[in-house]
C-alpha cells in the first residue's frame, strides 16, 4: 500500500509542476514578430555566417528590426535574396560589390617541392601546430583541405596533382568560411570584375626575395617591379611582399608581365594579343 501511496504522490507532483511551468509559460511568453518567420523563408537558410552574424535567424530579426538595410547583406542569397526582402519590408537595400575567394599561394609541387612528409593528422589546422611546413616555404597552403571540408557549397577542390585548393567561382558565396578555416590566412575574398576577371598577388611568403625564391619559384621576391609599372597606384610593397588593391587595380595586367617569377596571377582575361614581329 505504502508502494501506492509513493507513486500517487509523484504523479501528482509531477502534473501540478507541469500546470506549473504552463502557467509560467504562458505568463512570461514572449510574442515575436511574424515577420521573422517570413524574411527567414526568403533567406537560403545555409546558416554560413557569411553575414557576421550566427545564422538565418538572427540576420532575419536584424533585417525586420533595423530602420535600414545599411551594413545587412546576405552573401549566399545575393542581390536576387536581398532585393526580394527589401520590397517586402519597404527598405532600401544597400548595393554591395560581390565577392569570390581566391588562394594567397601557388606553390604547387612542380614549383615548391616536399622536404619532409607528413604523416600526421590529415588537418591543416593540426598540422600547422606540429611543423612550420613540409616545404621549405612556411608560409604556403598545407593542402590537407580545412577549406574543402567547411564549404558548404562545394565550391573548392584539393587538386590531386598540384595539392592545392581550386576555387569555383561560379559557386562561391564569399561566406568566408575557407577563409576562416585556413590557419595561415591564405585565403583572401576579393571582389569580382566584369566576367570576374582578377588580378592577385598568389604569395604569402615575406622572406627576403633570395630565401622565398629558393623556396618556391613562383615566391614573390618583393623586387618592386610591378609596383613600378602600376600607373593606378595599385600596388604597394610591404615586408618583401606585393599586394593589389582591388578597388585601386583597374585590370590592365601590366604588373603580370612584369614580375620575374609569376607570382601575380590574372584569371578569366581574353587571350593577350600576340605582338606582332618586325622585321629587321
Amino acid at each position: 500500500m505504502t508502494i501506492v501511496n509513493t507513486i500517487i504522490l509523484l504523479c501528482a507532483i509531477g502534473v501540478l509542476a507541469a500546470l506549473a511551468l504552463y502557467f509560467v509559460a504562458k505568463k512570461f511568453k514572449v510574442e515575436e514578430n511574424p515577420l521573422y518567420d517570413e524574411v527567414e523563408a526568403m533567406l537560403p537558410g545555409a546558416n554560413c555566417g557569411g553575414c557576421g552574424l550566427p545564422g538565418c535567424r538572427k540576420l532575419a530579426v536584424k533585417l525586420v528590426d533595423s530602420p535600414s538595410l545599411e551594413g545587412l547583406y546576405c552573401t549566399v542569397g545575393g542581390e536576387a535574396t536581398m532585393d526580394k526582402i527589401g520590397e517586402f519590408l519597404g527598405k532600401k537595400v544597400q548595393s554591395k560589390e560581390m565577392q569570390v575567394a581566391v588562394l594567397k599561394c601557388n606553390g604547387t609541387c612542380a614549383k615548391r617541392p616536399k622536404t619532409i612528409n607528413y604523416e600526421g593528422i590529415s588537418s591543416c589546422a593540426f598540422a600547422a601546430t606540429q611543423l612550420s611546413g613540409d616545404t621549405a616555404c612556411s608560409f604556403g597552403c598545407i593542402g590537407l583541405g580545412d577549406c574543402e571540408s567547411v564549404c558548404q557549397f562545394g565550391g573548392i577542390k584539393i587538386n590531386p596533382e598540384t595539392k592545392i585548393p581550386e576555387f569555383d567561382t561560379s559557386i562561391c558565396t564569399a561566406c568566408g568560411q575557407c577563409a576562416q578555416a585556413c590557419p595561415r590566412h591564405l585565403i583572401e575574398l576579393r571582389k569580382t570584375n566584369k566576367k570576374d576577371m582578377k588580378i592577385y598577388v598568389a604569395c604569402s611568403n615575406t622572406d627576403k626575395g633570395a630565401v622565398a625564391r629558393k623556396a618556391c619559384t613562383a615566391a614573390c621576391i618583393g623586387c618592386g617591379k610591378c609596383a613600378k609599372v602600376c600607373q593606378n597606384e595599385a600596388i604597394t610593397v610591404s615586408n618583401n611582399l606585393a599586394y593589389i588593391d582591388p578597388n585601386k587595380c583597374k585590370l590592365c595586367r601590366k604588373c603580370v608581365e612584369e614580375c620575374p617569377t609569376g607570382a601575380i596571377i590574372e584569371t578569366n582575361f581574353p587571350p593577350r594579343k600576340k605582338k606582332e614581329e618586325t622585321n629587321e
